[in-house]
């Protein structure tokens, strides 16, 4: 049982690092665009490795109650990504299909 345990913590270290990173990594996507699109997509990314995350970190610690935080994130997480989606799309609608106002339209 020793040697599966100290498998696990150090799997666990590792993992979480390596979740950090990742996560570090998306926040430099979301801070340099380019444009919308990518900002929402490195927002959800990173909304998924906070889940994964947490799961890990439940798993690590042994602590069920991570778990639940990570379900309620997801969910919260979810509806934040179609609301921001949605409103890139009307935003859209409204500029007839151009990403940017400024551009002008061909021949």
């Amino acid at each position: 049982m020793g040697m599966e345990s100290e498998l696990l913590t150090i799997a666990g270290q590792i993992t979480l690092i390596l979740l950090t990173l990742a996560i570090l990594i998306a926040f430099v996507r979301l801070f340099i665009g380019p444009d919308q699109a990518d900002r929402i997509v490195a927002l959800d990314l990173i909304s998924v490795l906070i889940v994964a995350y947490l799961a890990v970190l439940s798993i690590y610690t042994q602590q069920k109650s991570f778990l639940d935080v990570a379900i309620a994130y997801a969910l919260i997480a979810f509806l934040g990504t179609v609301a921001l989606a949605r409103f890139r799309e009307r935003l859209a609608k409204e500029r007839g299909g151009r990403e940017n106002p400024d551009e002008e339209e061909g021949p």
